[in-house]
């Protein structure tokens, strides 16, 4: 079983890519963040041309998640309980769905903006109503994963040079400390294997050249529970995803199941 988790920057502008390389992949589940549109205009139909079930929580031009799966569709919940929201709004940052053997949630974690704002400390909100919202299917016996755009570095090595992000958001402590938390419920991170790239990359800035000088950062992470660890055969990060016009500024991260 193949899953994957990928934050397109918009489903409208990406879709053909995103249909070219669901089929080209032969991925079974694919969790999607930053669809940036409302539920009613995600690509429902033709992701069903294509054999996939849609599970969409989305409101409009900003956030957005889903999970699209050709291995059966069930158990979904939009939203995450608990949820904090900002400025008295719950935005749409969380799907769950069983998919076959495995359950997922498709998360897309509240950026911080700068380490003084409000969304910063409404991220970390967000993060304990994660863990708590988790904590029972990464203890038990079914595989599961929490998987998306976390945006937060989870150490030095996952950011091209850390001084570069000295006193901002997705490096700091209490952001790592909330990763540090969630994985204990009993989530691991499931790094790359074999490491195809010294640095395993998932996000590089449109701006300087970010892809091409490889200034990136890897944030976007697939936390499973131990039965979905010990069946995990291969993962990596699609690079050449990330290539060539029209791509997102993200790559998707793939995993091999032998389930």
């Amino acid at each position: 079983m193949r899953i994957a988790t990928w934050n397109v920057n918009s489903i409208t502008a990406r879709l053909p890519r995103l249909l070219a390389w669901l089929e080209s992949s032969g991925t079974d589940v694919l969790c999607i963040q930053e669809t940036k549109t409302t539920a009613e205009q995600f690509p429902t139909e033709e992701l069903r041309e294509l054999g996939y079930e849609s599970a969409v929580n989305a409101t409009g031009r900003w956030n957005g998640v889903a999970v699209v799966s050709r291995v059966g569709l069930e158990d979904i919940v939009r939203g995450l309980p608990g949820d904090p929201g900002y400025e008295g709004v719950e935005e749409p940052r969380a799907v769950s769905a069983t998919c076959g053997p495995v359950r997922v949630w498709s998360v897309y974690v509240p950026n911080g903006r700068e380490v003084d704002h409000p969304h910063y400390a409404y991220k970390l909100q967000w993060f304990e109503a994660l863990k708590a919202a988790v904590a029972g299917d990464a203890a038990g016996s079914r595989p599961f994963a929490v998987m998306g755009d976390y945006n937060v570095a989870p150490t030095d090595d996952d950011v091209f040079d850390r001084t570069v992000f000295e006193g901002s958001t997705h490096v700091t402590e209490p952001e790592r400390a909330a990763l540090t938390a969630l994985r204990g419920t009993g989530l691991t991170d499931v790094v790359p294997r074999p490491l195809k790239y010294d640095h395993p990359f998932t996000y590089w800035d449109y701006r300087q050249l970010g892809f091409p000088k490889n200034r990136g950062m890897r944030i976007d992470l697939v936390y499973g529970n131990t039965p979905f660890t010990k069946a995990v055969t291969d993962s990596y990060v699609d690079r050449e995803e990330r290539k060539g016009k029209g791509a997102s500024d993200h790559a998707p991260v793939v995993v091999d199941l032998d389930v």
